[in-house]
């Protein structure tokens, strides 16, 4: 029987990607208790990663786009800490954006409801959750994008 994130994103014409390894000396996950702590994950899509500085190189729904790419990833991370299965995931408890982006660009919000919304839609209530997005001068990689999360398994 397909999952119900499954089948949203099979809907939305979307995939989980494989779960991203480690770019460097961390783990991809940390499972605590019945809370499992998503590494930040990078902008990256279908062509490579996603860079660029929001307020120069690309706009909010540019922004958005890559954020979505990251709440993949961090789904993906989660299915893998989980074993493979997404019904042992509960729910999405928080979310931590950074935004490549200007000194003047005060739209980091926007740009991570991209993460936001695509949670949501795949998680229904589940997906709600808190959440902080910053400014960052600069990211891994010139990646427009970067976000960690937590979430709530059984």
């Amino acid at each position: 029987m397909t999952h119900p994130i499954e089948a949203k994103l099979t809907e939305l014409g979307l995939s989980l990607p494989d779960a991203p390894a480690p770019a460097a000396n961390y783990v991809p996950f940390v499972r605590v208790g019945n809370l499992v702590h998503v590494s930040g994950q990078i902008s990256n899509g279908p062509d490579g990663l996603i860079t660029g500085k929001l307020g120069a190189d690309l706009d909010v729904e540019q922004g958005a786009a890559a954020a979505q790419t990251c709440a993949l990833s961090l789904l993906a991370q989660a299915k893998a800490a989980t074993g493979g299965d997404l019904s042992k995931i509960k729910r999405l408890v928080k979310l931590v954006g950074f935004v490549n982006s200007t000194p003047d660009f005060t739209d980091q919000p926007k740009v991570i409801n991209g993460a936001s919304d695509l949670m949501v839609e795949l998680m229904g209530d589940a997906g709600r959750h808190a959440r902080s997005a910053v400014s960052a001068g600069s990211l891994p990689f010139g990646v427009a994008v970067e976000i960690e999360a937590i979430f709530e398994v059984v």
